[in-house]
């Protein structure tokens, strides 16, 4: 797929397998999926891979996707989170995926990366 000449708007699948990194330039893994809250038609949270020490242990990761910050459309997301907490983190598996429709989690997810819900705006 050609790159999308309209500044602000990059295809999922340009995202998908995109590296994140902390403002330290800290390794925090990739972009997963990104999962689209279809009542509104936005993108509600990104799921994150993370790789704990010496890469083992691959831990999955609901991000806000307010949370995350793309610089430039070949750049790496940046997102304002300690590696450390993702390694001591809980994460999910694979195979227990958060309920995506449950707006109690989707709130907590909010409050914990201090993000204003874009259900409220």
């Amino acid at each position: 797929m050609g790159t999308n000449n309209m500044r602000g708007i990059l295809s999922a699948d340009r995202m998908i397998g995109k590296k994140v990194i902390n403002p330290q330039g800290e390794d925090l893994g990739k972009i997963k999926e990104l999962m689209i809250d279809l009542r509104y038609g936005r993108v509600a949270y990104a799921v994150l891979t993370f790789s704990g020490l010496f890469g083992i242990a691959e831990k999955l990761f609901a991000v806000p996707w307010k949370s995350l910050f793309l610089p430039g459309e070949d750049d790496n997301f940046v997102l304002n989170v300690d590696k450390r907490t993702l390694e001591d983190s809980v994460g999910f598996d694979r195979a227990n995926w958060p309920l995506a429709n449950n707006r109690r989690w989707l709130c907590d997810l909010y409050e914990e990366y201090k993000c204003e819900p874009y259900w409220t705006e």
